[in-house]
């Protein structure tokens, strides 16, 4: 059964990373879908240019049907506020393959099913785990190199430039996450879309305390006037403010985070150090029903404690 296992994650991995390196890149599919629609447009005898804005997850079949789930919008979003470009409908499956697996593995070990459901479960949702830590990395670069850019919004504007002339300058001095996301600001405004709702556009993809204070600035200065340079200069220092007390935050509630993570982590770690060393000494645990009480008890309990620990070093600023 071990080397039945093996063979399979085995398979799983190798497809998987064949799957990875062979799929087209951005650019061979910017490419394909501008000859497609050249073709079709030739075809039809109609003009092929559009400039609305259109969900990027929808590009296939398996996007079309994932797009059916309640949770489609909401992952959806996160998928564009991570900066990734998978579609829907991978994550889709991806969830769904790996929540079968898990489910599957642990059925193998005559694990009750309920536990086996909620293995699962964990297992399906961990692809849009994953995507939650890459957009709070990347949130955390943008809010990193945001000063920055506001600095030399402010320098511009001194030197005379206009704002969409130093909404360019940004996107094309500061690195990404911030020039992508101003480059996607300034090609809305080129198209023609109001500042304000380009801002607002920004502020869904990136939605940040920091990034929320200059949107409002700019926009108070379009409607009230005012020196622009001079607020500016005030917003970073606050957004450099802030960046500085969360650095202290992170200090003192390093104790507390190290604590859940090693709190958390123990009794895994254990009970895998235990099973390596003496199989059937945790088989009462899965298969007597004080043993299953206790787990489903010892479970939530830790839940708690998660949320409690979470509660105490979550210090907002």
């Amino acid at each position: 059964m071990a080397l039945v296992l093996v063979f399979l994650l085995l398979l799983i991995v190798t497809f998987g990373a064949l799957l990875y390196f062979l799929k087209p890149t951005s650019t061979e599919k910017a490419v394909e879908e501008q000859l497609a629609s050249i073709g079709d447009g030739q075809a039809a005898g109609k003009p092929t240019t559009n400039i609305l804005r259109e969900k990027a997850v929808q590009t296939g079949t398996l996007d079309e049907i994932a797009c059916w789930l309640p949770w489609s919008d909401a992952a959806a979003r996160l998928i564009r506020q991570s900066g990734r470009e998978w579609s829907l409908g991978l994550v889709t499956v991806v969830s769904t393959g790996a929540g079968v697996v898990v489910f599957w593995i642990v059925s193998l070990f005559n694990a009750p099913l309920a536990l086996s459901a909620a293995l699962g479960i964990g297992g399906a949702i961990s692809p849009y785990l994953c995507l939650y830590i890459l957009r709070q990395m990347r949130f955390r670069q943008f809010a990193t190199l945001l000063p920055d850019a506001v600095d030399l919004m402010s320098r511009g504007l001194r030197a005379g430039h206009s704002i969409s002339a130093v909404l360019e300058m940004v996107g094309s001095e500061i690195a990404d996450p911030i020039g992508l996301e101003f480059r996607a600001l300034q090609g809305e405004q080129s198209l023609g879309l109001p500042i304000r709702e380009s801002l607002r556009n920004l502020v869904e993809r990136v939605p940040i305390d920091d990034l929320r204070f200059l949107a409002t600035a700019i926009l108070l200065q379009k409607e009230s006037g005012g020196n622009l340079a001079q607020i500016l200069d005030k917003t970073s220092a606050v957004i450099r403010e802030r960046a500085r007390l969360r650095g202290q935050l992170a200090i003192y509630t390093a104790q507390g985070r190290i604590t859940g993570y090693i709190l958390c982590a123990a009794p895994f770690f254990m009970f895998g150090i235990i099973s390596l060393v003496n199989h059937q000494y945790e088989k009462p645990l899965f298969h007597d029903p004080l043993g299953i009480k206790m787990l489903y008890s010892a479970l939530g309990l830790m839940v708690i404690g998660i949320l409690a620990i979470r509660k105490i070093i979550d210090v907002e600023v």
